[in-house]
């Protein structure tokens, strides 16, 4: 049986990595960092998007900026010919 991550990959998900800086509440002043990372769907990213209407909506650390990475695991095979075949004995 094929593990969960594996077939979300396969239907197209990919790793997401967000950079989410925010205000502190008690010292507006000074931004902190938190990193999320899950697999997504690119280019609307439905998981981020969810976790930050999550985090608009419960936490009290207004929003500053997001940045976004992702990358797609599974990716077709790259093919690459050889000239010659090699024995190590």
């Amino acid at each position: 049986m094929a593990s969960g991550d594996f077939l979300r990959q396969m239907q197209g998900y990919g790793l997401t990595t967000a950079n989410i800086f925010y205000r502190m509440p008690d010292h507006p002043g000074i931004i902190q960092s938190y990193i999320w990372q899950d697999y997504d769907l690119h280019p609307h990213f439905p998981e981020l998007r969810k976790f930050l209407d999550f985090w608009t909506r419960s936490l009290d650390g207004p929003l500053h900026g997001v940045t976004v990475a992702h990358a797609q695991l599974i990716k077709p095979a790259e093919m690459r010919l050889v000239n010659g075949e090699f024995s190590v004995h």
